[in-house]
């Protein structure tokens, strides 16, 4: 929470030396519209990670057994975890600095600086630094998701869209299918084979290229452009 803080009194500093602007400047009114884009990006990326991970189920020939240990508290705690790491990151990448970004420079070329430091920023989160390989992989996987994610952003004027479609990800990923950092949650994943070669392939470009394509074809038309 302390994490949040920080990035909104940052952000709102920000936002006042370079435009005189308070922190709505993010978009985050009407409240209506905001909570319907926030949940309409939660619902299309919960559906395209569920998507993956099935995929991924399929290709390995393993299943997935429910958690016997879960509980309700369990899942909140970990929902809420999402929450405030995937609402730190937007306010980081696709918040104030954005926004000047924008401002400045256009769309376009802000996006792409958005995304790369994305990308860059989860070379230390992940501990991939050093690992040229893995460094590929991660700047790939995260970057194309970071510029998915800035498009919306940039499309909308606000940060909840992009907060609803990368929340909808990490939600699914982390806490339903126990791919994040705090261990095994709803589903458990069990025997199956290791991806190699063409499929391994296969699945990384559906996760990690495919995925955010189909993110900005869905934005770039279901989504009215705002002017402010």
């Amino acid at each position: 929470m302390l994490g949040i803080l920080v990035a909104l009194i940052i952000s709102w500093i920000i936002l006042y030396i370079s435009e005189k602007k308070n922190i709505l400047a993010l978009g985050f009114l009407p409240l209506k519209l905001r909570l319907i884009q926030f949940v309409t990006g939660f619902l299309i990326t919960g559906i395209l990670c569920f998507l993956v991970q099935y995929l991924e189920l399929w290709l390995k020939k393993s299943t997935w057994i429910l958690n016997r240990d879960i509980t309700r508290h369990i899942i909140l705690k970990s929902f809420w975890w999402d929450v405030k790491s995937v609402f730190t990151e937007e306010l980081i990448f696709r918040g104030a600095l954005l926004f000047v970004l924008i401002k400045k420079i256009g769309d376009q070329k802000s996006i792409l600086i958005s995304a790369v430091l994305f990308g860059v920023y989860h070379w230390f989160s992940y501990g991939a630094f050093g690992n040229i390989q893995v460094m590929f992989f991660v700047f790939v996987i995260t970057g194309f998701m970071g510029y998915a994610f800035a498009f919306a952003a940039a499309k909308t004027k606000s940060i909840m869209l992009p907060f609803g479609i990368h929340l909808g990800w990490n939600f699914v990923q982390n806490t339903l299918f126990s791919k994040g950092p705090l261990g095994q949650l709803v589903f458990i994943s069990e025997g199956g084979n290791q991806l190699i070669g063409w499929v391994s392939l296969c699945n990384f470009f559906v996760s990690s290229i495919l995925v955010p394509i189909i993110l900005i074809v869905f934005v770039a038309y279901f989504f009215e452009r705002e002017n402010k």
